[in-house]
């Protein structure tokens, strides 16, 4: 009479052993499609804000009439999501520009990226000034040199050169990381771990530039890095909301 033969200990093991390696390998790729899509969900909701933004400027000068100001939201400070605004001015500015979140709120837009931190938001003041002498206006813009420069670059230093000269405003995510961020489980105020990549650090701590630069792992001579950073030119913004007049000179904006 034969008896029947089961699995050793040891034939145990080896199955056990290469079903983890297997899995391991399919798990690898799968987290790199998942943080793939979280990114391209990010770029995503950066373009929505920065459309929110535009539509908020180009809807407040329609409000004030044919000779009227078109501005921006001020940055969201107190952390609700709705902007900060003392009568015309943000209620927070520092050398001519604004700091704070995004006013997901008041725009009506996604409140968080795909990590579920909120969008940082940096604007010129002028910009965000509502009523006379502020938003778009040609005196509130002319001489350009008046007001601060916002550069956009790929180090802290920004050198050899800025990437963008004369930004109007900015949106940051701090990426996958998450390191400076408000969490949106988080009570505001009550920030992620703060950044140690000089590049990182200086996007959290409302001065210029703004660094854009290609990700670098923990570990890498440039320090870590994984921030996405989305940004519009004075010129390009007031191009989309004040076009030239079809016929004579000037814009519907009535500069």
């Amino acid at each position: 009479m034969t008896r029947s033969r089961g699995f050793t200990l040891i034939e145990m093991a080896i199955v056990l052993v290469i079903i983890t390696i297997l899995i391991g390998g399919l798990a690898m790729p799968l987290s790199a499609q998942i943080q793939a899509r979280r990114i391209a969900e990010t770029r995503q909701t950066l373009q929505e804000a920065q459309n929110a933004l535009q539509g908020f400027a180009m809807a407040a000068g329609i409000a004030s009439g044919p000779s009227g100001t078109a501005y921006l939201p001020c940055p969201d400070t107190s952390g609700d999501g709705i902007e900060d605004r003392t009568g015309t001015d943000c209620s927070s500015s520092s050398g001519g520009v604004s700091y704070g979140w995004f006013p997901w709120v008041t725009l009506g837009t996604a409140a968080q990226d795909a990590w579920g931190n909120r969008l940082r938001y940096v604007v010129i003041s002028q910009f965000a000034k509502s009523g006379a002498g502020g938003g778009f206006h040609l005196s509130s813009i002319n001489p350009p040199n008046t007001l601060p420069n916002i550069q956009i670059c790929s180090t802290s230093s920004c050198l050899p050169s800025p990437q963008a000269n004369n930004v109007a405003f900015a949106l940051i995510s701090h990426g996958p990381n998450g390191w400076g961020a408000q969490n949106m489980n988080n009570p505001p105020g009550n920030l992620q771990a703060a950044p140690t990549g000089p590049d990182e650090k200086e996007n959290t701590l409302n001065q210029l530039p703004l660094v854009m630069r290609a990700p670098t792992p923990p570990g890498s001579t440039l320090g870590e890095f994984d921030d996405l950073v989305a940004w519009m030119s004075e010129s390009v913004l007031v191009g989309l909301i004040c076009p030239p007049k079809t016929s004579g000179s000037g814009s519907d904006c009535g500069w």
